[in-house]
């Protein structure tokens, strides 16, 4: 190991801070924003509704992440009607292939987290509701969901984490993130101790970081008393 190598290691991977940070949170936002429609299709009783949302969910947590990222990267541009359509400014970008790949993947996750919470709330809580006049959107917003993600926060926040550990994927398909930076600074050095050490501590200082977010969002959202 050198001691001299650190600085520039740490210099360069700080470049791919950046990518970084936004695979990682537009990747979590977005598979926030697919998972609770998903989730609710899961509880559904229309089956529909339930049977695609399960089957999307089987397949993508049954399926590595770097294979279903190859498949969004390399393999929907190989589709002429792609190409062709009004995707393809998105679909050609590295950059939104992996945030699109990470995003799908968080979001099956996500979808199950959340739908297993709606199962285990009462059914005396929705006949209450129908009984006082609310209707399945008032139920849904005021009562169901902010009891829900209380209780599925930290499981949340553990995704974001996960996500972000995800995101070391995008450099599989040439995303000069933080790990994709580590590794062009190991084959201009030939320093792989150095480079993934300090790369490993700034995942751990995020992670943290985010982990720590997350505590204080608990916080402020917990009964008094509970």
């Amino acid at each position: 190991m050198s001691f001299d190598l650190l600085l520039p290691a740490f210099s360069a991977i700080l470049s791919g801070l950046f990518l970084t940070l936004l695979i990682t949170i537009c990747g979590f936002a977005l598979g926030q924003a697919i998972a609770l429609p998903v989730a609710l299709a899961l509880v559904s009783t229309r089956v529909w509704l339930s049977v695609p949302a399960a089957f999307y969910t089987f397949v993508v947590r049954g399926s590595p992440l770097l294979i279903q990222l190859f498949i969004i990267y390399y393999g929907l541009g190989q589709l002429e009607f792609i190409r062709e359509s009004f995707l393809w400014p998105v679909l050609r970008s590295a950059v939104y292939c992996a945030i699109l790949a990470i995003a799908l993947n968080s979001a099956a996750y996500s979808a199950r987290v959340v739908a297993g919470a709606i199962r285990q709330l009462h059914k005396g809580q929705f006949e209450a509701g129908h009984a006082l006049g609310l209707t399945d959107h008032a139920i849904l917003s005021k009562v169901v969901l902010p009891q829900v993600y209380r209780v599925v926060l930290p499981a949340i926040g553990n995704e974001l984490v996960l996500v972000m550990k995800a995101s070391t994927l995008a450099s599989a398909v040439t995303v000069i993130e933080m790990t994709g930076a580590a590794r062009l600074f190991v084959a201009r050095t030939y320093a792989p101790f150095e480079a993934f050490l300090i790369a490993g501590i700034l995942y751990l200082v995020f992670g943290a970081l985010f982990g720590w977010t997350f505590k204080i969002i608990e916080a402020r959202v917990a009964i008094p008393g509970r």
